[in-house]
Parts: structure tokens; C-alpha cells; sequence
């Protein structure tokens, strides 16, 4: 008989323990802190967090596509249907492209605000579509950019304009929520499905509750889109929310439009003086001078 038993592996170092039930809380844990630890390092103060469907595509794939589907019609060999897909991923790239171009914009101008940390980083879910318009937009205007993925049995890949360092990846859905709030100042909502409604709305309920410390701006993009997934005044008409409420986000129509409601209410309320109470309204744009 063996008389010294070999060591037992530390609780830390314990994998199949770590990966069991049991160590479930500390895999959350790990959600939290990693990210923290991180973020320091990386010297971000706080985000704009852009959302929008992962199924957009920017103009020239969009068109390559439809040239694509075009020939194959020609020669009688593709359906009416996949011509009609077609032609909607040829007219939705347009928010590819808009969503680039105000990420642009946006951290054109706050790469140049003086400050220790880097302020209002563009963030993403990290996929295809608008998460991957955003980051583009904020490589090229030469800023950091964050991508928080989450880990799906379809695979969604990290989009190539992360910045490498800030570059996510979550197994709960709850906690990569959490970090798109925690730091965020603003969230623009681009068109989407479930998803993108799943965060507006939760961002919106947080804001109609006073659950925020802060003041988080809400743009939504493209009122073409929205007014025809979602009737905002019949809600406030009915009185399921106030009409107040309709204050709670702002819709653009514009890279420009948006970028200039962001930066007067980043102004107003992140940047100068004491931050502002939730609930205050932002001042109307022509009145502000950032």
C-alpha cells in the first residue's frame, strides 16, 4: 500500500470542478473580473454602445451579391424570392455604412477630448452586420474599440476591427448585458431583430425607472425602420408608458444628426462640470456649444 497520497489539485486549478454546477458562481465571477482587470489596463473610462442586426452588409458585398443573383437569374436557375433577399440587403446596407460613418465621427472627436482615460470607446457585440460597422468606423478614425462576443453554437466570429486587447468573449448572456451597460454613456440602436429590441428596451426601462445613476442617451437610428416595428406615441396614448417617456431616446435619421445629438449630450453630461442628474433633459444641439 502507497503510504503518501499524491496532492489534490488546488479548488482553482480544478477543471472539471470549475466547469461543473458547483463552480458556476465562480465562472460569473470570472466574467466580472476579468473584464475590470482589463479594462484598467486598457485605460477606458466609458462607451458608446452601438447595436443592430448582425444580417447587414456593407454596399459592395450587398451589390456583388445582387449582381450575383441578377446572372443567375438570367439564366433561369435562382428564385423570385432570393432576388427580393436580394435587393433588401442591397437597400439595408445603407445602415452598414451609416453606422460606420457615425462611429466615425464620434471617435474622431473623442480620441481628441484631453483626458487620462479614453472616453466614450465605441463598443459592440464584437459579430458581423452594424457590430462590425461600428468598430470599423472607430479603427478608422484611429480610436480603441471594444467587442463583447458571446459564445453561440452558430459561431459568431469576432469582427477584424476590435482592437485586439478589448476583444470579449462571454458564455452569459447576463453578464456580457452587464458590461454593456455598466459603462456605457450612450446606446445607439440601429435597425435589428430580437436582440437589438431585447437592449433597447432593457436600456429604456433601467431609464424610465431611475435604475440608472446615470444619464445614458439613447439614439435610434432610422425612423423609416422604426416607426413601422414600433408605434411609440400608441404606447403613450394608451398610457402603458407617459408621454415624458417618449423623452427617453431621440430618433435620427442621420451619421451627422446622431453624432451631433452624442456629442452635445456627452458634452452636457459627461464632460462638463459636475454629471448631471437622471431625468434632466439634454438642451437642444443649436443651443449647445461643446
Amino acid at each position: 500500500m502507497n503510504s503518501k497520497l499524491t496532492s489534490a489539485p488546488l479548488a482553482y486549478c480544478n477543471q472539471p470542478f470549475l466547469n461543473s454546477p458547483d463552480g458556476r458562481i465562480l465562472r460569473i465571477l470570472a466574467e466580472y473580473a476579468e473584464p475590470v482587470a482589463r479594462f484598467r489596463r486598457e485605460q477606458i473610462q466609458d462607451t458608446v454602445v452601438f447595436f443592430g442586426s448582425a444580417r447587414f452588409q456593407n454596399r459592395l458585398d450587398a451589390q456583388r451579391i445582387l449582381t450575383g443573383v441578377e446572372t443567375q437569374k438570367a439564366a433561369g436557375s435562382n428564385s423570385e424570392h432570393e432576388m427580393k433577399r436580394a435587393l433588401a440587403s442591397l437597400d439595408m446596407a445603407r445602415y452598414y455604412e451609416d453606422a460606420r460613418r457615425m462611429a466615425f465621427l464620434l471617435t474622431k472627436w473623442s480620441v481628441q477630448i484631453p483626458a487620462r482615460r479614453h472616453r466614450f470607446v465605441v463598443t459592440t457585440g464584437g459579430g458581423p452586420g452594424i457590430m462590425e460597422a461600428a468598430n470599423l468606423g472607430a479603427h478608422e478614425a484611429g480610436g480603441k474599440t471594444i467587442g463583447l462576443n458571446i459564445n453561440l453554437p452558430f459561431e459568431q466570429a469576432p469582427n477584424l476591427y476590435i482592437t485586439p486587447s478589448l476583444n470579449f468573449e462571454f458564455h452569459y448572456f447576463f453578464m456580457r448585458k452587464f458590461w454593456f451597460a455598466y459603462l456605457a454613456k450612450a446606446l445607439v440602436i440601429f435597425p435589428g431583430g430580437f436582440g437589438t429590441l431585447d437592449e433597447l428596451f432593457e436600456i429604456l426601462t433601467l431609464a424610465q425607472t431611475q435604475k440608472l445613476a446615470k444619464k445614458i442617451l439613447v439614439v435610434i437610428y432610422g425612423s423609416e425602420y422604426w416607426n413601422r416595428i414600433i408605434n411609440f406615441q400608441a404606447m403613450a396614448d394608451a398610457g402603458t408608458i407617459s408621454q415624458e417617456d417618449l423623452d427617453l431616446f431621440k430618433i435620427v435619421d442621420s451619421p451627422e444628426e446622431g453624432f451631433e445629438y452624442l456629442r452635445a449630450g456627452l458634452t452636457t453630461y459627461h464632460l462638463v462640470g459636475e454629471p448631471k442628474r437622471v431625468g434632466e433633459r439634454v438642451p437642444e444641439i443649436a443651443k449647445t456649444n461643446p
